[in-house]
Formats: C-alpha cells, structure tokens, sequence
C-alpha cells in the first residue's frame, strides 16, 4: 500500500488508507474529531481561519514544457529549485502523518476522463475530495496511474523567507511532474480549484472550452450553461426542478456535449431555506459535508442564518444527491448561454439579451461583485472584473477562451443572455438583492422562449435589448432606473460603471475585432 506513494518521496510512518467509502471515510472524521454529524447526517466541519480561497497565496512552476503557455499576468511564477525544495520538505513532514487516499476521475465525458489522485491529511478533505470530483468504478480502479496528484496538508505551513512562499499557506502547481502541493490552509475548496486550474489548461490545448460555469438541460432537450463567479447564483438557478441538472460550477463544452468536469456540487449555504431551495436544501444529509456553519449543540441542527463564523458556508454533496441530476452528467451543447452578473451598484437590468459580440464583450470583460466571504479579506460586495467569468482559475490568456467560445456561439447559433442577481432600487446599502424568485422566473422565462415574442428595447448606456415584459415578474423591474426613487442618482452610478466597463476593457482592445469593440457602453447618453 506504501508504494502508492514513494514515487512522491512520502513513506508514511503512520498509516494510509486507500480508496476508503464515503461511511468510512465519515467514520474516521467523527472519531479523529474532525467533526459532527448533524440532525440529517451531514458531516459539519471547521475549516479554521482561512474559510475561502487565498487567491493571493497560488502558484504555477514556471517550467520548460508549460512556461510559454501560460498567462503569466494572472498567475504567480514559482521556480523549479523552489519546487523540488518545497515538495522534499513537505513530503518529508507528510511522513509522519496518518494520510488518506482518494483515485478519482475529473471529466464526465470518457474521452476527457483525466485521473487524478488526491492525498490528504484529513479523512474529511478526503471525503470532500469523494463528493465533488467522480467516483471510479471498480473496472476503472483497476491498474488506476494517476496522470494528476493533489497533496493536501494543512497543518504543513510554509515559511517564505526559506520557501519562496508569500505566506504560510500556499498551492503550487507544477504541469511538468504532474503535481499540485497545498498547506497551511483547511479549507478544502482549493483542491476543487486546483483541479479546475488543470482542466483550464488541458481542455483548451485540445480545442476543447473549460468554462467556470453551472450546467442543465430542459425537456426539450436544450441545454443551457449559466456563467458566474461564487455568490451569483450559479448552483442555485442551475438547480431547477424542471430541468435535469448537469452540474453547479464547472463544464467543458465539446464539438459532442457539455459536460460536467466534476462529480458533484458546492453549494453555498448562507440563508438556505427549503422554499428558496429545495433540491440544495434536501442534499444536506448522510454523505455531504458542510464548512463552518454553526450547528446547535443539543438538537444538531444547522442553523443557516448563522454567518458568525463566515459568510462562506457551503455544502459539499455528490451530483445524485439532486433528484433531476443527469447521469451521467454529460449533455447536448448548449442553446443558450446565461452570464450572471451580480451588480453591486444596482444599474444593470435584471436580464437582457446580448448579440454574440455583446457576449465576447462581457465574457472577457466578467464584471461582477466579489461577495462576502468567497475570498479572504472580502466582507462586503466588491467590484471585480474577472475574465471568462473566471479569472483565478484561468491558466492561459483570455482571448485564448474567448476565441473558442465566439467561435462555438456563432457555429452553434446559441442565444446569450447577461442576468443581474444584484441589486436593485439602489445600490448596495440602499436598494435590495434582486428577488431570486424573480431571477428564476426571468432566466425560466429566457430558456423555454417565453421571451421570445416580447418587445425588446435597447438600454441607452449599455446597449443591451431589455424585455419590456415577462411572465411573473413586475414590469418596473425589468428597467433598473425605474426601481430608484433618485433618477439623477441612477444616471450618474450608471455613467460611471460604464466608464469602468470601458476602462477595464483596454487591455483586451488589441485582440477584439470592431463589432465587439462597439459593445462598449455609450457614455455620453444623458438619459431624459
């Protein structure tokens, strides 16, 4: 069983447990005190004081087969010395730890299957590592040789004066050993994004698009992909009842399918409620794994309102554990592409739809708010602009994704739409987040074609086609300026954020043809 390992340097002092099930792996968490069972049988962790992702805390080898590919001005150069150094003292340290031991496959379409195999120090990030990415069947465990390894060690903690570190806590990927080293930190989303760091620069070498995205399929057949950083609605809107559900965060779009990179969900579960969402709410039971929400003691029941210890608590489940889920979770391409937006300043429609050049527009420009807790440091909305609507995750250059997703919405004739899940009647600290109700009715509305003989009118900063009407939704909410008692101070937030659009949207001129340029707002309309 050792030998599984030594090819990494690790010989493990302890004991290492291989491939172990879901009820073993939520035994060996409750007894090593790693957490607790709730009232439904979720496993309830802490995560410790990192409780999102340390974006600033990332690296990528900058090695000889991979140097010239990357996207150096996202992503952090780490050396190869610093590599080699880093790895023999943390695989030294991993020695005298119990270690637990997951093979797995990422990519749901068997032509894309990549394995992977994930070492953790905790049974719980081991079982979180179970939950998200695919489970191999017994033939497919056969002979399994990873062409990926994830090390996950917590309470391995760098120092940067000796590592080449910026922190204590790190994660480096190395594309030539095939390698991904994470410490210093318990939060077990950064193996999730590691993994679809990979896929970023794997799928689209092979022309094939990785999309930071949700995923369904309604039963016309259709499929839709919903675009969005965490806290816009991805998960949520994506669990529909009334579509199959291909997956909640991240897809790779073929010349044959969609299909879903990984093997379940993380579902963010601040404010969850059963009437708000059923499917997410009843996939919270014996299996799941739930971070840093607070339980009480006596009954163990999750209280979800509870944000004391982070914004940020979410909930790790495998994808059957949605009723309509497809399986296996690979799709028709899509008909419609939804980019969620979600505005802080409370200026953009509700919904809108976007020629396919207004879609190349926002794909590379991916503005949005960073929401409290997703990232560490972040407490209330802030304005980013994240490319591909996935900028931390992106290993190549933009362009290089938004070159093949114009060119797949105008081979494949897909309808785009830009939804707003922020705010609206003001901006944050005046008006009130967009009704989700509302945000489902509209996005419902969009993908059965409901809008399609409604009258559109174009907005006059944004140039986007407004619908004027749709099915249970009030028709003022449709026009953000008709949702602020202050116009005025509509028209100046207005002007102002598109000034921003455009001034973010300069380094991207060079690569974008005319018609996509003319998708930049109008700043000089002075709205009457």
């Amino acid at each position: 069983m050792t030998n599984i390992l030594q090819p990494l340097g690790i010989t493990p002092a302890k004991s290492l447990f291989h491939n172990l099930n879901s009820i073993e792996l939520l035994e060996h968490s409750v007894r090593r005190s790693e957490g607790t069972l709730s009232d439904k049988g979720a496993l309830v962790v802490k995560t410790g004081k990192k409780t999102g992702r340390s974006a600033n805390d990332k690296f990528i080898v900058e090695e000889p087969t991979s140097k010239d590919k990357i996207w150096w001005g996202n992503n952090k150069p780490f050396s190869p010395a610093q590599f080699e150094k880093l790895q023999t003292k943390m695989m030294a340290f991993a020695g005298n730890l119990d270690l637990y031991v997951q093979d797995l496959l990422v990519g749901a379409d068997t032509n894309y299957n990549l394995k992977i195999r994930v070492v953790n120090e905790y049974a719980w990030h081991n079982l979180f590592a179970r939950d998200l990415f695919i489970r191999p069947t017994e033939a497919q465990l056969k002979g399994f040789a990873p062409e990926f390894t994830i090390i996950n060690l917590p309470s391995f903690k760098a120092t940067p004066s000796e590592d080449g570190t910026l922190s204590e806590t790190f994660v480096v990927l190395n594309f030539e050993k095939k390698i991904v080293l994470i410490g210093g930190t318990g939060y077990a989303g950064e193996t999730k994004k590691s993994v679809f760091t990979i896929m970023n620069y794997l799928m689209p070498l092979r022309g094939v698009l990785s999309m930071h995205c949700s995923a369904n399929v309604g039963s016309d057949g259709k499929s839709a992909v919903f675009f969005g950083l965490s806290g816009t609605g991805k998960t949520s809107l994506s669990a529909d009842p009334l579509r199959g559900l291909i997956g909640d965060d991240e897809h790779c779009w073929s010349d044959a399918s969609v299909f879903n990179i990984e093997g379940g969900c993380y579902a963010k579960c601040i404010n969850l409620t059963h009437e708000q969402e059923p499917l997410i709410y009843d996939a919270v039971k014996f299996g799941s794994v739930v971070e840093n929400a607070v339980m009480n003691e006596t009954t163990r029941a999750i209280d979800f309102a509870d944000a004391s210890l982070t914004e940020n608590t979410r909930c790790a489940y495998p994808l059957e554990y949605i009723t309509n889920a497809l399986l296996p979770s690979v799709g028709p391409k899509p008909a419609n592409i939804v980019f969620l937006t979600c505005d802080a300043y409370g200026v953009l429609p509700p919904i809108s739809k976007l020629t396919a050049e207004q879609a190349m527009y926002h794909y590379l420009l991916g503005y949005t708010a960073k929401v409290a807790g997703t990232e560490i440091g972040i407490t209330e909305p802030t304005m980013t602009f994240s490319p591909c609507f996935g900028g931390p995750f992106l290993a190549l250059h933009p362009t290089d994704y938004a070159k093949l997703l114009g060119e797949k919405i105008k081979k494949e004739n897909v309808q785009c739409w830009l939804v707003n899940t922020g705010w609206s009647g003001g901006e944050y600290g005046v008006g009130k987040r967009m009704k989700i109700s509302y945000t489902r009715a509209m996005v419902n509305a969009a993908l059965s074609g409901k809008l399609d003989g409604v009258k559109f009118v174009e907005d006059p900063i944004f140039k986007v086609a407004v619908p004027t009407s749709c099915p249970e939704v009030p028709a003022e909410v449709l026009m953000p300026r008709h949702t602020w008692a202050d116009k005025e101070a509509y028209d100046k937030k207005a002007v102002w954020l598109a000034k921003e659009f455009i001034k973010n949207f300069e380094k991207y001129s060079e690569f974008a043809s005319d018609e996509v340029k003319a998708a930049s707002p109008n700043v000089e309309t002075v709205v009457a």
